[in-house]
């Protein structure tokens, strides 16, 4: 009888490597996620085992563009899961010009994230009076694509407690890898 469990490896490093999603890969070869001879793997490479298909790995470390085109640099993420990197924000309520910020942060690292761990990070913006918090998961979509999905909340500075009030803006943004243009 044939292991099959070294080659699914394979295959999964080998379509990570390069970027295309295993799962849609194995679903057309007829395998559902389950292997065995007799139950739901069509496609003769699975035998042998019923273990699930773990899912892909999202990594924060890298380059992202969120939907406004705004850029963030994550460089490392450390044991205990406290990362820094920079922003580039695309757009702003002043008119100063634009520099890029630091930012720190840190990602669970708990035995439940299931490789899609839930983060948080600071932005102190280098160019104005305020700073940005951001919380957020980091998934791998249907293609195998990684995708940060986050809330923040804008804390901007004011003269007096009586424009409190306007000093907090709230909203979110989509983050999407930027692919290394080598």
């Amino acid at each position: 009888m044939v292991q099959a469990t070294p080659l699914l490896l394979v295959l999964f490093l080998a379509l990570g490597a390069h970027g295309l999603p295993a799962k849609k890969v194995l679903s057309g070869m007829g395998c559902t996620g389950r292997a065995g001879w007799a139950g739901g793997c069509g496609c003769r490479l699975c035998c042998g085992t019923s273990a699930e298909f773990s899912p892909l790995q999202c990594n924060l470390v890298g380059r992202w563009v969120n939907d406004l085109g705004s850029n963030m640099t994550i460089t490392a993420v450390n044991a205990n899961g406290v990362f820094a990197g920079s922003y580039h924000t695309a757009v702003t309520a002043t008119s100063n010009e634009i520099r890029l910020s630091p930012l720190h942060g840190a990602q669970q690292k708990g035995p439940n994230q299931k490789g899609q761990p839930t983060f948080g990070f600071t932005v102190n913006w280098s160019f104005s009076d305020s700073i940005t918090v951001f919380t957020g998961q980091c998934f791998v979509d249907e293609d195998g694509k990684e995708v940060l999905k986050t809330m923040w909340l804008l804390r901007s500075r004011v003269e007096n407690i009586k424009n409190d009030w306007k000093a907090t803006r709230v909203g979110i943004n989509v983050f999407t890898r930027l692919q290394s243009q080598e």
